[in-house]
């Protein structure tokens, strides 16, 4: 069976703060997708949140880039919207960067994860959800999980995934895109993504058969809208068993908590720490930022789950260390490392306190 799996996102309003969203905000999107759903419109759904971002879990038969998918998703932000003015929520909106829907909610503020795959005799799926971080925080874990044997021992012995992946790589700066072949051009693609705040995997491929196995939101906030108005948030969606990575490579990543870009104001490097859904309300100096991952099994378009993978105490280690790690960043304070480097301040107060001093500036 065809069908299109599309992830989207969007920060309508934070409840309290930027700490949760709104039981309101979830109810209201829920009978959207319900109206849609009893149409034949859409397949299945699941409504849920991370953080203060309210997410759409969609299946249909519309394709990727579906004018219709996405008009529904904005109308749907757009009615959470007028809920989250009345309620007087933090940043009520914010992410909502347009007046009026024009054809696609990319580059509108919404964050968007699609795939359109061929569904298989048993279809599992882990989409990740992230709250207080950019969209590069995936970069490290989708390297480990489909080319690196020592996290997804899969590439080594499973005769099915030893050809490897290819990856396609964004440049959010400058709008390109290349692709790497997982493993031999290992090397030349680690000098790009290291970079997670420029480049950014948006999705990833089988290469023998060319099927796709993830996808990934790679829209940024403050370059849409030229100013800082939240951090990215992003969404990935993961497909697993079979040819592509086992559900524990999927989920090995997470283990340990790598730091990624965003928490407070958005200026700031933190620990990913991997969470249940219920323990999603970053408040710590707005954070430290964080990760869900719903894992569904697929029939005939109907979303069987979800089940909540990060409610388990294996992962107690990895949320240890993120408190651990939140402690000594806290420790600098406004200093680097702690604080973004400079070229990365472009969207807060840094270019008015430049443009103010302009003339004080003096040759050594």
């Amino acid at each position: 069976m065809k069908l299109t799996l599309s992830v989207i996102k969007a920060d309508i309003g934070g409840y309290v703060g930027h700490s949760s969203s709104h039981p309101d905000l979830l109810d209201a999107a829920g009978k959207s997708m319900a109206k849609a759903k009893k149409s034949g419109f859409l397949i299945d759904y699941h409504v849920t949140r991370c953080g203060d971002d309210l997410q759409l879990i969609m299946t249909h038969q519309h394709g990727e880039d579906s004018d219709k998918v996405h008009k529904l998703a904005w109308e749907t932000f757009v009615e959470g919207t007028k809920i989250a003015k009345k309620l007087k929520l933090h940043g009520a909106g914010q992410d909502m960067l347009a007046d009026a829907f024009s054809g696609n909610v990319r580059g509108m503020g919404p964050g968007v994860a699609e795939m359109e795959i061929n569904e298989r005799e048993a279809e599992t799926i882990i989409i990740f959800m992230a709250d207080k971080t950019a969209s590069g925080a995936w970069n490290l874990p989708l390297y480990k999980i489909f080319a690196d044997p020592f996290n997804t021992i899969g590439l080594v012995i499973a005769s099915n995934m030893h050809c490897g992946f290819s990856f396609e790589v964004h440049d959010v700066k400058d709008s390109k895109k290349i692709f790497f072949n997982a493993p031999e051009e290992i090397y030349d693609m680690l000098v790009f993504i290291g970079a997670p705040s420029r480049f950014c995997v948006k999705n990833v491929y089988h290469r023998e058969s060319g099927e796709i196995a993830a996808a990934s939101s790679t829209q940024k906030l403050a370059m849409i809208a030229g100013r800082y108005v939240g951090k990215d948030d992003p969404v990935c969606i993961v497909r697993a068993q079979g040819k592509f990575p086992a559900v524990g490579e999927v989920l090995e990543p997470f283990a340990h908590s790598h730091i990624v870009e965003g928490w407070m104001r958005g200026s700031h490097n933190g620990p990913l720490m991997p969470v249940a859904v219920r323990e999603s309300n970053p408040s710590r100096f707005d954070g430290p930022p964080r990760v869900i991952a719903a894992g569904f099994q697929l029939a005939n378009g109907k979303l069987v789950g979800p089940l909540d993978m990060f409610d388990d105490p294996s992962f107690d280690n990895a949320r240890q260390e993120a408190k651990d790690i939140a402690d000594v960043l806290r420790q600098h304070g406004p200093f680097e490392p702690h604080r973004l480097p400079l070229d990365e301040m472009e969207y807060t107060t840094m270019p008015d306190v430049m443009k103010k001093l302009k003339g004080r500036f003096k040759k050594i």
